[in-house]
């Protein structure tokens, strides 16, 4: 037992991943929640804990209430409605989070994930506020939004996106390529936008966008979120890990061929790499300045 929880210990604050922290985060944060509310329930017949943490702790669609609860763009993110709710968000940041941390290293995903709930707040109360169907119903009064599948969203189309080609078995229905996979949950969230979780759809949709856009723009070389992991140590432009772990030379590779490569696992894999090329990989993710 006390290995067990060295491990859990080592991997959420001792890891250069932020995987685990973020999972910690989003788990402690339900137990408090949750814990509390079930003996409440139980014994008080009340549900006073989950009303007021539901009331300060979820993002709001309609503004006059957004502006007295200006925190909760960040707290929303890390709030679940119900265990299924929460374990599939995470099984999902944890299996995508491992692809997205293998090709672009394990200092970005921390920046994504807030990134991209950001993005998908900004998404779900600007539709609310502007589209008629949400802005001119009782929706727009009483909708709020909890759960970390924008940000979840954002890392699963980044990694969809810098390694479209990612092969994953799924039961029942076999081998699928990461991009379709991707694109079905994208086209399901899109038919979703006018059913009864309308305001968490669209904010899929809003981290979706903002992960497909972060892995072009740092394709490009502009690294939206690498800031966050260290505001004051100066970074280079693109950092890629590769599990090779062969013979290397010396040498910071040139950004024109780290861009082609890139590009080449873009439209044919990882795998397609000759052994050369990843050998670039692993010198680029070992120079930084």
């Amino acid at each position: 037992m006390n290995t067990f929880w060295h491990n859990i210990y080592y991997k959420t604050f001792r890891s250069s991943s932020k995987i685990y922290l973020l999972i910690a985060i989003n788990v402690v944060v339900f137990l408090v929640i949750n814990v509390p509310a079930v003996f409440e329930q139980l014994f008080a017949q009340s549900d006073i804990i989950k009303t007021y943490a539901f009331e300060y702790l979820a993002l709001p669609a309609y503004l006059p209430k957004l502006l007295t609860r200006f925190w909760t763009p960040i707290t929303y993110m890390f709030m679940h409605n119900g265990i299924f709710h929460i374990l599939f968000n995470m099984l999902w940041l944890y299996w995508m989070g491992q692809i997205f941390e293998d090709f672009l290293g394990d200092r970005r995903i921390l920046g994504l994930y807030l990134l991209g709930g950001l993005a998908g707040a900004v998404l779900y109360i600007i539709s609310f506020n502007i589209i008629p169907a949400y802005a001119h119903s009782d929706a727009l009064i009483l909708s709020s939004a909890v759960g970390a599948s924008a940000s979840v969203m954002a890392v699963i189309v980044a990694a969809a996106t810098i390694a479209p080609n990612y092969t994953i078995s799924l039961m029942f229905i076999g081998p699928v390529k990461l991009k379709w996979l991707v694109l079905f949950y994208i086209v399901i969230d899109f038919l979703g936008i006018v059913g009864p979780n309308a305001g968490g759809e669209i904010a899929h949709l809003g981290g979706a966008l903002i992960g497909f856009a972060y892995v072009k723009q740092l394709q490009r070389g502009n690294d939206w979120v690498g800031s966050i992991a260290s505001v004051f140590k100066k970074r280079s432009k693109l950092k890629v890990v590769s599990a090779n772990k062969g013979k290397k030379t010396s040498g910071k590779p040139r950004q024109d061929e780290i861009d082609r490569i890139l590009d080449k696992i873009n439209t044919s894999g990882y795998d397609n790499l000759s052994q050369q090329e990843k050998d670039v990989l692993f010198r680029a993710s070992n120079n930084e300045n």
